[in-house]
């Protein structure tokens, strides 16, 4: 069933099915609800699962201002509350990993499945902080010489050529959102979640490594990591007969059967 929740001013857009213990399903950075189409069936005959749509994404509103993980974690709780949602059970695909892992540091949760989640700042080379300053060189310049008008133009194509394909497909409101989350560390807030945790990750996944996983296995009291052979960044779409197993067994008693 679709329904709309506004927070602050933000119509969000959700999915509400099935029955029995809460799961959220949340999606990851340029995806929706639509993402999930493959394993919410298997979920929805077990469980009552809420699909949202993250502000900015799918058929739920741009922020009005440029928002955080806590601002999208505080929208998801809001959300619960308004749904009267306790103990929820949370999956959470990369961006969607972050709101997970905020949410559950700080409320009760049942249990948490991280996939592929991102929350662990990237080491950067040295051409990365190379390349970042020559850019912020460059745009002083460009406005000094050109002024701010005509410099905007170029800046912008400079920053296309140059961004990741997430941050040239996005508004100027998402770009600057996406700006400020993906620089968000969240490692001090993983030892805070109490839950029993699943990380479940593609071997290859460059967007989120390998690497990421297991410093989460480490800092998360309760957690637990199985590797997907072959898989990258979408394990849980690659090999979905083996999330499902995963996620039968690590809910169990939560899942009707």
């Amino acid at each position: 069933m679709d329904k709309f929740f506004t927070y602050n001013g933000v119509k969000l857009h959700y999915t509400d099915c099935g029955e029995g213990h809460p799961l959220l399903l949340l999606h990851g950075w340029g995806c929706n609800t639509a993402t999930f189409s493959t394993i919410r069936p298997f979920l929805e005959e077990r469980m009552r699962v809420i699909t949202v749509d993250f502000a900015g994404f799918g058929k739920s509103e741009e922020p009005h201002a440029v928002w955080g993980v806590e601002e999208y974690t505080r929208s998801i709780e809001a959300l619960a509350e308004h749904e009267g949602i306790e103990h929820p059970v949370l999956v959470g695909h990369s961006f969607g990993g972050r709101v997970s892992i905020v949410y559950a540091s700080r409320n009760k949760t049942c249990k948490v499945i991280l996939v592929d989640a991102a929350g662990v700042k990237p080491k950067r080379s040295l051409s990365y902080y190379r390349k970042v300053y020559s850019f912020k060189l460059m745009k002083s310049l460009t406005r000094l010489v050109l002024g701010k008008e005509r410099a905007a133009a170029i800046i912008e194509r400079r920053r296309a050529k140059a961004g990741s394909s997430d941050y040239n497909n996005a508004t100027p409101m998402m770009r600057a959102i996406l700006s400020k989350c993906v620089n968000e560390d969240l490692c001090h807030l993983m030892p805070l979640i109490k839950a029993p945790t699943l990380l479940f990750w593609g071997e290859n996944d460059t967007a989120t490594p390998l690497a990421d996983a297991k410093k989460m296995e480490q800092l998360i009291p309760d957690a637990g990591l199985v590797t997907v052979a072959g898989a990258g960044h979408f394990s849980f779409l690659e090999n979905t007969p083996l999330f499902q197993r995963v996620v039968e067994s690590f809910l169990g008693k939560e899942m009707k059967k």
